[in-house]
């Protein structure tokens, strides 16, 4: 392990408005190649801007950067805001706020918070593997369950299911969504464009634990990637093993390309698929999301093939809470978004959300 002082303060650029602790990297194989910038942060609950726009409002985000190192990500954008860059940076520069449980919980007790759903998993994953060293979710969630304060959580990584019986206290006490991010089911493909996740089975396996322990999660089959994983017989395979796993829902949602995300998708297309370097430029000549008749049209499969296989769509305002004493959790009604429903409905028509 080495340690060193990141030295920088805020009229020097640094990581963002909080007091930088330290820097460190560790030498074990999971987290070699990837810097931690601790930092003690300001505030942990976030109102998301164009908040009318959105179905939630509050959003709670432990870290910054993540090593998903999914070649999509929208989220890459957010990394030239701390003068790093989106690529190779965001994927290994992770910022953490180390105080968030406890700062958490202070926020949570002020007079102004007024209970509002909060949701976690929007910008970057808070089960990325740095979790699994830092262990702040546990903190954060248990702050939620004692001020039975309503959250979701979206999630590709099987560290939630170390706080399944947090998230199964907390069902008991208050509104608990949980969304698992399953895109495809072809292996190969995961390991060239997610390369830091947890597999395509693994995630499903992680949805099947909380089916049989009377929690349903919505899947977000996220991102659909045009020519990639779009065919018939593709979806019809994600869906049916979405299904098989015990999925309460499945929503389907078209890969969209925001810039920051786009350059780096682009490179990696260039690398792996040249021949589709055209293809796509002509889908997303109109901005960062494919034309409304694709993602209809994916959408109308993926519903064909969730009646099927008997695992319904999400549909707009559709979370709904399994009983109580089943230490259920709702399962969130996405409403054609990008991610978990926060008990708030639907975004307006024409309003693809943010995945992560």
């Amino acid at each position: 392990m080495r340690w060193d002082q990141l030295g920088r303060n805020d009229s020097e650029g640094a990581l963002f408005g909080t007091d930088v602790v330290t820097t460190r990297t560790f030498d074990t194989p999971g987290f070699r190649g990837i810097t931690f910038h601790e930092v003690r942060a300001r505030t942990v609950l976030n109102r998301v801007p164009g908040a009318s726009r959105m179905p939630f409002e509050w959003t709670i985000n432990p870290y910054r950067g993540c090593s998903h190192a999914c070649v999509y990500c929208f989220a890459r954008k957010t990394h030239s805001y701390l003068d790093l860059d989106t690529g190779h940076d965001f994927d290994s520069q992770i910022v953490v706020k180390i105080n968030a449980p406890e700062l958490l919980r202070r926020e949570l007790a002020s007079p102004r918070w007024q209970g509002e759903h909060v949701a976690m998993g929007t910008n970057v994953d808070c089960y990325q593997r740095a979790e699994g060293r830092y262990r702040l979710m546990p903190g954060i969630l248990e702050a939620l369950r004692d001020r039975a304060n309503p959250f979701s959580i979206l999630t590709k990584g099987s560290l939630i299911l170390r706080d399944l019986e947090l998230i199964r206290q907390a069902a008991t006490v208050t509104d608990v969504s949980i969304a698992l991010s399953i895109g495809f089911v072809d292996s190969e493909l995961w390991r060239s464009v997610e390369p830091g996740t947890p597999s395509p089975d693994t995630r499903l396996a992680v949805c099947r634990t909380f089916a049989e322990n009377g929690i349903a999660p919505a899947v977000l089959m996220a991102p659909v990637l045009p020519f990639l994983s779009d065919s018939p017989e593709q979806l019809r395979a994600t869906v049916r093993a979405i299904a098989a796993a015990g999925a309460g829902s499945i929503t389907p949602l078209v890969l969209h390309l925001r810039p920051g995300a786009r350059e780096w998708y682009m490179a990696w297309l260039g690398r792996h698929h040249p021949h589709l370097v055209r293809r796509y430029e002509t889908m997303y000549a109109g901005g960062s999301y494919a034309p409304k008749w694709y993602q209809r049209q994916v959408t109308r499969q993926v519903h064909e093939f969730a009646t099927e296989f008997g695992c319904g769509p999400s549909r707009a305002g559709g979370a709904r809470r399994l009983p109580v004493e089943q230490d259920a959790v709702a399962v969130p009604g996405a409403g054609g978004g990008d991610v978990a429903g926060a008990g708030r409905g639907a975004p307006p028509e024409g309003v693809q959300l943010t995945l992560l």
